[in-house]
């Protein structure tokens, strides 16, 4: 390598934080250095990587900038800080082992799907990986799952129990293999093993076999990348059926795995980007239009034009289906509403009763970690559930910040830590009304505040005194900031997009506690740092039986009739609601009449609900939010066509109220004349779309700020979400939605932490 003399070289030390570990970003700088003749160090620290370099400055300032255009594929470079240094004569350029440090910043990778180079191995009878289950590099392959330290290198990974061979060592150690300082970096003679029902074998072997199991109609629980799924033939009725009974599924959909993008593409309806999607380093579910005639079993999705799919993403996956059917139900492995299991002695045991056989291996997992769940639509891509492949990826807040834990909410449950800049957003825990998913949920939090070896200096939480979640924060002796749930919901697409306010937020939701002690859930909010002002709502009625009146939609539809018809609601309820007996209306109108466990709602999306039972959806949900999602895949094949909205009204007072007894009555007089319920469900959306947009016009036209943002669990509808952001954008607002994180309760916790960093400014200038 030539050489400059002394006095024409400089030194320059660079501090590279972002996603910048386990990514072959090391290997990268070494390449780069040694291609610009330049000489120093790269070295993994817990505050990022550190990068000491030597040479000509001109060539400096060259690797400057090639290293952010020309970084690996999966590293995210946040920010490069630098300094110059002392000329030190160094002659090589070298990668120094990693250092550990007391304090801990550097991002942690998340998992990442089989890459090409691999996928082509594994399949190649030549190549010494041909069949190996377990076959990764730099740029694929598990990060998140087996991370038990900080910083990421092999002993602090669950792969350390795996002594590598002379060849993997090899590959480990040369900078100009792909496999350079691969932490899970494993092959046949050296890595983890594939057992079937508990004997070892051979992986071709084993795959072989459970290929014809699946094949014969077997359900068989399998071990993956971050935790166990319960996969069966998606064309064969019979084990559908059978795995929906055992797993007490009720008729909540299940993902589907297709063995490649040509058998998605039989499946379901998708363009390039969907496609691009799908084959993407996070290989999310993706809910996708079905496909008429491909197979599909119909229970698969019950009451649904969509089925979620993804493509296989570790060799396991890719291996078996040499052997498997082409589609197969691929569900998280788990009793109903418990945690996806992860370690082995507790899934044999809990699944047992569900599965036939069981396909495992001997890589421990250390943290679980669900698929992610997206919608691709017009304007991009809407996380559902944000998990594996994009957890724990961290979300640049574009500030300094204290360091905040914000607990999240007590359904679809994340919780988020904000340090140094950003935020961290956990794997998706579930609903923490069951001990086993609350256990998760405070070791997930224990894991992550060692990892980062974090200090929170304030814990943010819901408003809602009677959250798990809520008594978890209080019970940790910190300052705590309440923040209440809409608040959160608006603040959460604010974090997004590095918006401090004021903006005009349309919280639409389930339920939320809400600052008058009544259950929130169609709100119109100025939010401004802090603070938020409730200028509207939805009219407030009530929520008759409490969380009775969430799981049985019939029961909200009676309410929503008693509200707008008075007693002549009986006459109505007796022709539209059949599943309700007689008895149970009259128990259900002494509750709204009375308030007797009738707490008052604004929710839109007991709305939702309601309508769904005048129009014969579910009459009793199985799952969260089945009556509102029924009634969007409902009205989706009339939605198309222009349709005028229903009649509603808007009353004044203190906040501005969205009266819609009109729109009931009108849909009332449509059921009974004869019309189709995809027409009214269409029609409705339309209302709902229409209202909003003429309220935010109004509060508009009060003072209320033109920039627009859209969160709450109501916005995964995308019926409703397009509509209105064309109806708003179209009348001059700036609209702001979710991109990175669901507007659903997985998202809440950002939001609270954005809140938590604001009080806290506010705070120290005071």
């Amino acid at each position: 390598m030539g050489r400059t003399h002394l006095s024409a070289r400089a030194r320059r030390r660079l501090l590279v934080r972002g996603v910048v570990q386990g990514v072959g970003f090391r290997p990268f700088v070494f390449r780069l250095a040694s291609s610009l003749e330049l000489a120093g160090s790269v070295r993994n620290t817990p505050q990022g990587v550190v990068i000491e370099i030597e040479g000509e400055s001109a060539r400096l300032d060259a690797f400057a900038e090639r290293l952010r255009t020309e970084a690996p594929p999966l590293a995210e470079i946040a920010n490069v800080r630098g300094e110059n240094l002392p000329v030190g004569g160094d002659s090589d350029f070298v990668i120094l082992p990693s250092e550990a440090d007391s304090r801990a910043t550097a991002r942690i990778p998340a998992d990442v799907a089989l890459c090409a180079d691999c996928a082509a191995e594994v399949v190649d009878p030549q190549d010494r990986r041909a069949s190996y289950p377990f076959t990764n590099c730099t740029n694929c392959g598990p990060r998140f799952t087996i991370i038990t330290d900080l910083p990421y290198d092999r002993p602090q990974t669950t792969m350390g129990v795996f002594t590598m061979c002379s060849d993997c060592q090899r590959e480990y150690e040369d900078p100009r293999d792909r496999r350079f300082h691969a932490q899970p970096n494993a092959c046949p003679v050296c890595g983890p093993s594939l057992f079937l029902d508990g004997e070892k074998g051979d992986p071709g072997e084993v795959l072989t076999a459970v290929g014809r199991l699946l094949r014969e109609g077997k359900i068989v629980a399998i071990k993956g990348l971050g935790g166990y799924h319960l996969a069966c033939d998606a064309r064969n009725a019979a084990a559908v059926q059978t795995l929906r009974e055992r797993k007490g599924r009720g008729r909540k959909p299940f993902a589907l795995m297709c063995a490649s993008l040509e058998e998605a593409r039989r499946v379901v309806e998708m363009d390039d980007a969907a496609a691009a999607l799908l084959s993407s380093p996070e290989a999310p579910v993706a809910l996708l239009p079905a496909r008429h005639m491909a197979g599909i079993v119909p229970a698969v999705a019950p009451g649904n034009r969509d089925l979620g799919v993804m493509l296989p993403y570790t060799p396991l996956h890719r291996l078996l289906f040499q052997s498997a059917p082409p589609c197969l139900v691929m569900t998280s492995g788990n009793l109903a509403e418990e945690p996806m299991e992860h370690r082995d002695e507790p899934a044999h045991r809990k699944l047992a009763s569900i599965a036939d056989h069981f396909l495992t291996h001997d890589r421990e997992i250390h943290m679980a970690c669900d698929d992610s769940v997206v919608r691709p639509y017009s304007g991009g891509v809407l996380p559902v559930r944000r998990s594996r492949g994009y957890a724990p990826r961290p979300l640049s807040l574009g500030r300094d910040t204290p360091t905040v834990l914000a607990v999240g909410g007590e359904q679809k449950n994340t919780f988020c830590l904000a340090q140094a800049g950003d935020a961290v957003l956990s794997q998706h825990i579930g609903d923490l009304d069951n001990a086993e998913t609350f256990e998760y949920y405070q070791q997930a939090i224990d894991h992550f505040l060692r990892l980062f070896q974090a200090s929170p200096v304030a814990v943010a939480h819901d408003l809602h005194p009677d959250y798990l979640s809520t008594r978890y924060a209080l019970r940790r002796g910190l300052p705590c900031i309440a923040v209440q749930h809409h608040h959160a919901h608006i603040a959460s697409v604010m974090a997004e997009h590095g918006l401090s306010g004021p903006v005009l937020g349309l919280a639409f939701d389930g339920t939320g506690y809400g600052d008058d002690h009544t259950v929130w859930g169609g709100e119109f909010l100025a939010v401004q740092g802090a603070t938020h002002q409730r200028l509207a709502h939805l009219r407030a009625l009530p929520l008759p039986g409490g969380a009775a009146a969430i799981r049985r939609p019939p029961r909200m539809a009676l309410a929503y009739l008693l509200d707008a018809f008075g007693e002549r609601a009986h006459d109505h309820a007796a022709e539209l609601l059949p599943s309700l007996p007689e008895v149970e209306r009259t128990v259900i109108a002494h509750q709204a009449r009375t308030g007797l466990n009738s707490p008052l709602t604004s929710s839109m999306g007991r709305l939702f609900d309601a309508v769904s039972g005048l129009l014969e959806g579910p009459a009793m949900s199985t799952y969260e939010g089945q009556a509102a999602i029924e009634l969007e895949m409902l009205a989706r094949p009339s939605f198309a066509r222009e349709t005028t909205p229903y009649p509603y009204a808007v009353e004044e007072g203190a906040a501005l109220t969205l009266d819609l007894r009109p729109t009931i009555a009108a849909i009332v007089t449509d059921r009974r004349s004869g019309a189709l319920t995809a027409d009214i469900a269409a029609r409705f959306h339309r209302t709902v779309i229409a209202a909003a947009a003429d309220m935010c016009e109004r509060l508009r036209a009060q003072g209320a700020p033109s920039d627009v943002a859209l969160g709450g669990g109501c916005f995964q509808n995308l019926l409703l979400l397009e509509g209105l952001v064309e109806a708003l954008t179209g009348s001059g607002f700036t609209v702001y939605v979710h991109r990175r994180v669901p507007p659903n309760d997985g998202g809440l916790s950002l939001g609270q932490a954005w809140v938590a960093m604001e009080a806290l400014k506010v705070e120290r200038k005071e």
